[in-house]
């Protein structure tokens, strides 16, 4: 549920669904403690949050979820991945550690200073990525306990020309990219998934795991309990939007009933 002490909405779907939508890029909102500790100026954040957030994310899911045969679950994420990417490892797991790009970034897109070298992540990981973690197991096991499974959908979107900080950015950028779990995400899920996004994007539009790979689950779960599976939906901006920042166009609603689709298949 909404608490606007947190960080993060739990929106509630229909009481029997597993599914549960989580969107946790597509924020611009940071907090002016935590704005006090990022090094660039106004005008140089703002340029920085139209390259990094998954802009219209938020209204994507929701738009599903309003014409979706059973209402989903809707994890979001309110505040920008500037203040703490969720789906990091918080740890020396991360990869992405190498550019600056961890649980709490100190590079930009363009491997430019964000943060001083020097920050302790640990505050920042206290105030907002524990807590959206133990909520986002919470809501997971809400929906195994009401339907004995959890069905992960991660919805993200990438842009059209890759940045400087991906670190697997030369490999193929279709509209839509379906990234999976060797564990968490079953044939049938991702079969689902190419189907109904290839119905809006012709199937040689679908790709697998590039330029992203991998699926959400949580720790707790991750690797152990197969009642979860997951899958991530990445949707190449140029499908739906302006970009960098721009505004949403008339790909947000088709691919809004490609989305809901797929909840009603799962």
């Amino acid at each position: 549920m909404s608490d606007p002490r947190k960080p993060f909405t739990l929106i509630p779907g229909a009481a029997g669904s597993p599914v549960l939508l989580h969107v946790p890029h597509g924020s611009r909102r940071i907090p002016r403690r935590v704005r006090e500790g990022i090094t660039l100026d106004d005008a140089a954040l703002e340029r920085e949050l139209d390259h990094i957030t998954d802009a219209h994310t938020a209204e994507l899911a929701a738009a599903a979820a309003a014409i979706a045969p059973a209402t989903p679950w809707r994890f979001v994420n309110d505040c920008s991945r500037l203040v703490v990417d969720p789906e990091r490892f918080p740890d020396e797991r991360e990869e992405m550690l190498a550019v600056g790009m961890g649980a709490v970034y100190t590079r930009t897109t363009h491997r430019e200073p964000l943060r001083p070298p020097e920050t302790d992540p640990a505050p920042l990981l206290e105030a907002y990525f524990h807590p959206y973690a133990d909520a986002m197991t919470a809501a997971v096991e809400g929906r195994i306990a009401a339907a004995g499974r959890a069905v992960i959908i991660d919805v993200h979107s990438y842009p059209t020309a890759p940045l400087p900080y991906e670190l697997h950015g030369a490999g193929p950028r279709p509209p839509v990219c379906l990234g999976t779990d060797p564990f968490h995400t079953p044939p049938e899920l991702l079969a689902a998934a190419s189907r109904v996004f290839g119905g809006c994007v012709g199937h040689d539009g679908i790709g697998h795991d590039s330029p992203f790979a991998g699926a959400y689950v949580p720790l707790r779960h991750y690797g152990t309990d197969r009642r979860v599976t997951a899958l991530m939906v990445e949707i190449r901006r140029d499908t739906y939007m302006s970009e960098p920042g721009g505004p949403a166009g008339p790909g947000l609603d088709m691919l809004a009933h490609a989305l809901a689709e797929l909840v009603g298949a799962v």
